[in-house]
């Protein structure tokens, strides 16, 4: 397998299926495109056909979109340990997951990932503020109905905590504030090795993307 990324340090959308494959062990290697290159859309065009990152290759095919790539991993190498293997909680995780997928654009807007960043305060706004007060309840609810397990949203680590490793990363480069649970959870996800990994290839990347720069 290849995964075609984005710069490590900015590209939220490729660290979701990275993180599930680097933290269940899979074997694969990368290839790193420049956002916003000027020959970005040439080097995208022999992988992708909406031309974006993350893109994976396997068995002479592509897969795009970090939700679809999470979802091939799962089944064709995961056994479906990616996601909880009750029905029900399966459901809610996939909910939560498309939620993420598809919305949260204020702190999209105003809180970009960026790795690299010195962790300092913004004010965010009232709409960024909304989907704060979202995702943190999210985390909560999670974390109290699995508090007897190992830490992660849904008992063991899933598609969902992978999914949300960009949030993660955000709430702590922009100092937000959570409730002890969260705060907790937050502070194990940043621990884990492979965000670590990730973690330390971002920091020596070169690039700075002056609009992710806040």
């Amino acid at each position: 397998m290849q995964i075609i990324l984005g710069n490590k340090n900015y590209s939220s959308w490729s660290l979701r299926p990275w993180m599930l494959m680097q933290h269940f062990g899979l074997d694969f290697s990368e290839q790193h495109i420049s956002l916003f290159a000027d020959d970005m859309h040439e080097q995208m065009q022999v992988h992708c056909p909406n031309y974006k990152v993350p893109v994976l290759v396997d068995r002479g095919i592509s897969i795009w979109d970090s939700l679809a790539i999470c979802e091939y991993i799962n089944e064709q190498y995961l056994a479906g340990k990616g996601w909880p293997q009750d029905t029900l909680q399966r459901a809610i995780a996939r909910s939560m997951c498309s939620e993420m997928h598809s919305g949260f654009f204020a702190v999209r807007q105003e809180m970009p990932m960026n790795c690299r960043r010195e962790v300092a305060s913004i004010k965010p706004s009232s709409a960024a503020q909304v989907d704060i007060d979202r995702i943190v309840g999210i985390f909560s609810q999670c974390l109290a109905a699995n508090a007897e397990a190992d830490g992660f949203l849904f008992a063991e680590f899933s598609i969902m905590d992978a999914f949300y490793m960009p949030i993660v990363s955000r709430l702590h480069s922009y100092n937000i504030e959570t409730p002890e649970p969260v705060a907790q959870y937050l502070q194990k996800m940043l621990s884990l090795p492979a965000y670590r990994t990730w973690l330390t290839a971002a920091k020596a990347e070169a690039q700075v993307i002056d609009v992710a720069e806040v």
